[in-house]
């Protein structure tokens, strides 16, 4: 199983719309052992001496076999969507982005994502226009809407078959919308999708 995840993916707002150049979706890859495995405790005291932060996305869940797939045709590749959380430490993704170095060591490390209950992608009305959030605490702290992603689910699909081989069980983390919350060790994390909580640790 491999993990892609997209970043830069979200608008401020609509208006943004019209000065974005979309391009290419930007990829990147995290191993399986990046998946925070279910009943599984999320162990904080490794990163004493860094700040962690939090954030949330819709994750699409492979259920088909495909490369070079065309966009036209990406929707018959997923099954379902649910919410993600990625874990970032901070002062090394700070000190990567000062060498221009690749972000892996600050967010693909193990158990830097975890992912909800799946939902299949049928019973949405409009795959476009998903609202999902992020509490910490019981108070919200990262809101975004499937509306204002650049690139679609369908455009991400096709992007990433272009340079990989799409597999059943693969997991595509979508990109995240603004707004990110630091955590600490006792934090409640809750992420819904409309008014369905998805994932709580």
């Amino acid at each position: 199983m491999n993990i892609f995840c997209i970043e830069q993916n979200y608008l401020a707002h609509k208006r943004e719309r019209e000065s974005v150049i979309s391009g290419e979706p930007i990829i990147f890859v995290k191993p399986q052992t990046a998946l925070l495995l279910p009943d599984t405790a999320f162990k904080y005291e490794d990163f004493d001496d860094n700040k962690l932060y939090i954030q949330s996305e819709i994750a699409l869940r492979i259920s088909a076999n495909g490369k070079d797939i065309d966009g036209k045709n990406a929707s018959n590749f997923y099954d379902s969507i649910t919410v993600g959380v990625s874990f970032t430490a901070i002062n090394i993704h700070d000190e990567l982005n000062g060498i221009e170095a690749p972000w892996e060591k600050a967010k693909a490390w193990d158990h830097s994502s975890a992912i909800g209950n799946w939902i299949p992608i049928h019973e949405f009305r409009n795959k476009n226009d998903i609202n999902f959030c992020l509490y910490k605490n019981r108070e919200m702290v990262q809101l975004g809407n499937s509306e204002l992603m650049i690139h679609d689910f369908d455009k991400i699909v096709a992007s990433i078959s272009k340079s990989y081989s799409l597999n059943v069980g693969d997991i595509i983390f979508t990109g995240t919308p603004l707004g990110v919350g630091e955590v600490f060790t006792g934090d409640k994390l809750e992420v819904f999708i409309e008014d369905d909580t998805l994932l709580e640790f």
